[in-house]
């Protein structure tokens, strides 16, 4: 059976059942079923505006966002989907720190609950630092499905290391 590398903490009955799916060939079309088109925000302009809308709609008090940008360098070399970076600068006698959000390339093509998924992983960073139970409780309060869309993500994640990208074209905006 072949390594699934993004699902080896899940139990083994749902392991099996996607090895099961991948060496039947039927893994995309589970994907596909569940999630048939990829989103629509490839700019990063609007990528911006959908991380900020979700951001003052659940953590209008955190420190703002200043930057919201898709990085083709992220997966090569943090092994990272996302990264929350604070950037300090010092401007006259201050010291002005901004927060930027990195998303890896990849997802510039999957469906919107992917995307929504990795920037509510991302912006939770803004409150809480670690990944611990308050950090996933803040992710699902953001994303009521967010342990399931994650999963999902892993599953879309182990089908492109075995068999390719499903959603190949980039939408026209």
């Amino acid at each position: 059976m072949a390594q699934l590398n993004y699902l080896v903490h899940y139990p083994p009955q749902l392991i099996q059942q996607i090895q099961t799916l991948l060496a039947e060939g039927r893994l995309a079309d589970y994907l596909l079923n569940k999630y048939p088109q990829p989103h629509t925000l490839t700019s990063e302009r609007a990528l911006y505006d959908f991380a900020l809308t979700l951001k003052n709609d659940y953590l209008r008090s955190s420190k703002p966002v200043s930057k919201v940008i898709y990085d083709d360098k992220i997966h090569i070399i943090n092994h990272a989907l996302g990264l929350h970076t604070t950037i300090a600068r010092v401007q006259g006698k201050r010291l002005k720190a901004k927060s930027e959000i990195r998303i890896a390339a990849l997802f510039r093509r999957v469906p919107l609950e992917f995307l929504r998924m990795i920037v509510v992983h991302e912006l939770a960073h803004l409150r809480e630092r670690d990944h611990d139970k308050a950090f996933y409780k803040l992710c699902e309060h953001m994303e009521p499905a967010y342990h399931q869309l994650e999963f999902d993500l892993r599953v879309y994640l182990t089908h492109i290391d075995h068999a390719g990208e499903l959603y190949t074209t980039t939408p026209q905006r």
